[in-house]
């Protein structure tokens, strides 16, 4: 039986991973497709750098067009990073009819959109399983397993980055920039860590995720982001005094018609399941009509649970290929883009503020909130050694952004405040 022919883009981390799997996993994947999976080319930059002994050196390229080009070839998967470049050879491989399989998720962030569409006028298929939280099959889920059910939330950690320098920062009351330190030491954080950081690599992942789970188009600047670089010991702290733990929460959120979606440091109660979810693990949490609460967790990156999603998402090409259906699994989607106003968007919020340590200063801070009609669910009140200071932290019940942001201008006014130190949404299970 004819065997299908892959091209790979790229042979680094999830590049050697996927060629493990294929080769370890041929009883496996002939038994799910009936046929023989070999990879004819591997696009690479240098020819010569040592590579391990199971990578055949005969297959190696660094011509696009051996791959792109080529009418045996099958199926490409890309894994190779980058968005310009690798965005036209993608549409060169669904102008030649070829499927493509990706773990980009700037790409897909970017142009997944359009990419799709090619693919359904080209009769290819276009998978990209791997492109959010790693080995966890979520875009699988919401396709697939929820395809009957209406996405209300989803709701999850999406970068193990941050959420292991979180852990390290919760767990052993550390600096921020010690423990980043330590996590690129350790590989878990690249030399220049701002995408992660900074909330960018989740911000592209809960736009794809947000896209699908909501059938409707939503745009990486629709998303609302901040990073955790401004997070410290002593947030983290008064959070664990109050029953909170810190993550970089992803979360799309439709009411009605309406949606929001926003990454930025989120306390969570302590008995949310997501609060327990450490290191470099993702899970997502889907609230679906229907189904009610679920929850995907596992591995969110790595060499191999990545390549995992990436040959799984091959098996089901190549299963479409047998039955002739390829390009018919993407769907446009059924809504039109409704976002909500930031006076739609309620949380409850954790307040940390310096004040003056003199009688009346609290009146005056909660005369502020009470003008806006937003009350406190918690109150810690307690001096600061220097210079006369008190420190007030406080946790608010539900308040619309827009009030939110129009106290903090007011107490950021006030003499008698010094300083707001920190603010970040609460989420309790």
């Amino acid at each position: 039986m004819k065997a299908i022919s892959i091209g790979l883009l790229g042979l680094g981390t999830v590049g050697s991973g996927v060629v493990q799997i294929i080769k370890n996993h041929q009883d496996k994947l002939m038994h799910q497709v009936g046929c023989p999976v070999e990879i004819k080319k591997i696009l690479v930059n240098d020819l010569h750098k040592t590579r391990s002994a199971e990578i055949n050196t005969q297959v190696l390229t660094n011509n696009p067009d051996d791959i792109l080009q080529d009418p045996e070839i099958d199926v490409v998967i890309e894994v190779m990073g980058g968005v310009e470049e690798t965005k036209k050879y993608l549409q060169s491989a669904l102008q030649s009819g070829k499927h493509v399989v990706t773990a980009n998720k700037d790409l897909m962030a970017l142009h997944g959109s359009e990419l799709l569409k090619l693919a359904s006028e080209n009769g290819c298929d276009l998978f990209y399983e791997a492109s959010v939280a790693g080995g966890i099959p979520i875009l699988r889920g919401l396709v697939d397993g929820l395809a009957s059910d209406r996405i209300t939330q989803l709701m999850g950690i999406v970068n193990g980055t941050t959420n292991f320098i979180l852990t390290k920062m919760s767990s052993e009351g550390l600096a921020y920039e010690d423990v980043l330190k330590e996590a690129q030491e350790l590989g878990f954080a690249e030399a220049d860590p701002t995408s992660d950081v900074e909330g960018l690599d989740a911000a592209r992942k809960m736009t794809i995720l947000a896209t699908l789970g909501f059938s409707m188009h939503i745009d990486l600047e629709d998303v609302k982001v901040s990073g955790i670089t401004q997070i410290t010991e002593e947030d983290l702290r008064y959070g664990k005094q109050m029953g909170y733990t810190m993550k970089l929460i992803g979360n799309a959120h439709r009411e009605g018609e309406k949606v929001e979606v926003s990454v930025q440091p989120t306390f969570l109660s302590n008995n949310h399941p997501l609060a327990s979810v450490q290191n470099e693990y993702n899970a997502v949490y889907v609230y679906g009509e229907a189904v009610g609460e679920t929850m995907f967790y596992g591995p969110g990156a790595g060499s191999l649970p990545t390549a995992t999603a990436v040959v799984s998402d091959l098996v089901g090409v190549i299963k479409n290929l047998r039955l002739g259906v390829n390009g018919r699994s993407a769907v446009a989607p059924q809504y039109p883009k409704r976002l909500k106003d930031d006076s739609e968007k309620y949380s409850k919020y954790f307040l940390r503020i310096h004040v003056q340590d003199e009688v009346g200063v609290f009146a005056e801070i909660t005369s502020i909130f009470a003008k806006y009609g937003v009350s406190f669910e918690k109150i810690l009140q307690m001096p600061v050694t220097k210079n006369e200071t008190a420190e007030i932290v406080l946790v608010t019940h539900q308040a619309s952004l827009t009030d939110i942001e129009d106290i903090l201008v007011e107490l950021k006014d006030l003499s008698a405040v010094k300083e707001v130190k920190s603010s970040y949404k609460v989420v309790r299970k």
